[in-house]
């Protein structure tokens, strides 16, 4: 019997350091929807497939997010939950959850260690992909890097394609909130509040939350900046690669319509699409709707008009774009590059009668032009350029601090063999039997700032990174978390970064990093301006 009392006392000694070293390895965080428990790993703690809204399945199809059902287990968030439903569209994204599912809401946390006191300014960062791909699971998009530098980063999935964007009177009707057509924003927003409600938990600062994205991301974040829904949670904002300044908006009316004629057409209602699987529901709507909807309860206003009257977020931001977002290739579909051709890409139609000025103000004048610096350059803005810009001078015309950039360096060579580069930053197989394209100059193509932005080079395999590039990414990091702290990327010994002003300071991120101010690159822009702003 005493040894039976002393080996019960033993462990009941033992007990207390077992829980602490579960406590170590495995933190628990109260939120108001309940206990969940993430892990450790080298300094940082982790909370992967945290649910931040109701899974939007069955009845809640189309439906605006809802907010959790509180639970009373503990929630195990050690691995990211499932991705959103999406094809394969883009060869560099990597998606680590179980499966894709429309049952996809869920956030994931990098947070420094509690212990460590204090609260951590936040970074939001929503993932691109046109609107109908990609993941906050990717690996490019990991935050351990960034809180280890002392700032909370949350990556947080949205519904895609024809999940996060269909417009339908039946579907409004069917809404508490009378809207359609931009689930997937109103889950970023909801993704948003959740981090307000919650953060502090963590160890965050609520009042200090910025947003920021990439290409659809980055587009998302400028229609954010104008939603009064949103604007109440936000500290700044970072755009990469695009803003909302050159499609119009449709009227929710004009959605509704739209997809109404549609399913007139092919005799289709809204309990038969419920009804269907996933699968077979992205089978009739491959790539949804992507284009956003003024809801009235979102959105009540195309960005242009909210940042002309002033009722954005009065708010910093950081933004840029690449130095070969587009590519002239794109426009000659595999034939001979010419001017004429070149000429009649649907993008270049668009400007108009004053299309020749335009080519004139680039330097596309010859064929030989046609695969110039000009002739990328004038791709790169007619896709994200542009409007990144005129979001940095709207912002900027309403007194708000600007920090703009451009990202220069092409990627260095494939480590892998047998690839090569494929659509929009993206990878796929070579083929030995394709005729190879003519080359254009290089540069850093569009998403090709991710990894090094978020300090997440080591995740991407396919190339082969030098030492320039590491540091390019460890000065790329250093503004980031300088901005999501203070609303300014400069501190430390920094290169000095201006704010954006008349001169227009633009910090070229580069291995030699450095401010240019550049008259003639901005005279393009004003005229752009002139033919794309009235629209």
């Amino acid at each position: 019997m005493k040894k039976i009392r002393f080996a019960l006392g033993a462990m009941l000694l033992l007990l207390p350091a077992v829980s602490c070293r579960r406590a170590a390895e495995f933190p628990q965080v109260v939120t108001l929807d309940g206990t969940v428990e993430g892990f450790r790993r080298d300094g940082i703690e982790v909370y992967l497939g945290v649910p931040f809204a109701q899974p939007p399945v069955g009845e809640l199809r189309w439906r605006e997010p809802l907010p959790v059902v509180p639970y009373d287990t503990v929630l195990q968030a050690k691995q990211f939950g499932p991705d959103p439903m999406q094809y394969n569209v883009y060869g560099d994204m990597n998606l680590r959850g179980p499966v894709r599912s429309e049952d996809c809401l869920y956030l994931n946390i990098w947070a420094p260690e509690r212990k460590m006191g204090g609260k951590r300014a936040v970074l939001i960062y929503f993932n691109g992909g046109g609107w109908v791909a990609g993941s906050g699971s990717e690996p490019r998009y990991d935050g351990a890097s960034l809180a280890r530098k002392g700032i909370i980063v949350v990556t947080a999935n949205y519904r895609e394609g024809v999940f996060g964007s269909l417009a339908h009177s039946a579907l409004t009707d069917r809404s508490e909130v009378a809207s359609s057509g931009n689930q997937g924003l109103l889950d970023q927003a909801a993704a948003i509040q959740w981090v307000y409600n919650n953060i502090e938990a963590f160890g965050g600062d609520s009042h200090r939350i910025t947003i920021a994205g990439e290409s659809a991301g980055s587009f998302s974040c400028s229609l954010l900046m104008t939603s009064p829904r949103v604007i109440p949670y936000l500290a700044g904002c970072i755009g990469s690669s695009g803003a909302m300044f050159m499609s119009r908006l449709r009227t929710l009316q004009q959605a509704e319509a739209q997809t109404e004629a549609l399913w007139a057409e092919r005799g289709w209602d809204v309990e038969q699409l419920l009804a269907l699987p996933a699968d077979s529901l992205m089978a009739l709507y491959p790539t949804g709707d992507k284009s956003p909807v003024i809801d009235g309860y979102l959105l009540f206003e195309s960005p242009k008009e909210a940042f002309a009257a002033g009722r954005q977020a009065q708010i910093p931001l950081l933004a840029g774009w690449n130095l070969n977002e587009g590519d002239p290739r794109w426009y000659l579909h595999g034939e001979p590059a010419t001017l004429d051709l070149y000429r009649q890409a649907g993008t270049i139609q668009e400007l108009g009668g004053r299309a020749g000025e335009v080519l004139e103000a680039y330097g596309i004048r010859t064929d030989a032009d046609v695969l110039s610096r000009g002739a990328v350059d004038l791709c790169s803005d007619l896709f994200t350029g542009y409007p990144t810009w005129k979001w940095c001078e709207a912002q900027r015309a309403a007194g708000q601090p600007v920090y703009r950039y451009k990202f220069l360096p092409a990627r260095p060579a494939m480590a892998q063999e047998g690839l090569q580069a494929g659509l929009a930053g993206g990878v796929r197989p070579a083929d030995d039997a394709a005729v190879p394209e003519p080359e254009i100059p290089e540069g850093a193509v569009h998403s090709a700032d991710i990894e090094y932005a978020m300090g997440n080079l080591s995740t991407n395999t396919v190339y082969a990174w030098r030492d320039a590039d590491e540091t390019l990414s460890e000065l790329f990091q250093q503004y980031y978390v300088h901005f999501v702290k203070t609303g300014n990327p400069n501190g430390d010994s920094l290169p000095e970064w201006p704010i954006l002003d008349e001169t227009a300071p633009v910090m070229q991120l580069d291995f030699t990093p450095r401010v240019e101010r550049n008259p003639d690159l901005e005279a393009r822009y004003r005229l752009l301006d002139e033919i794309i702003a009235p629209r």
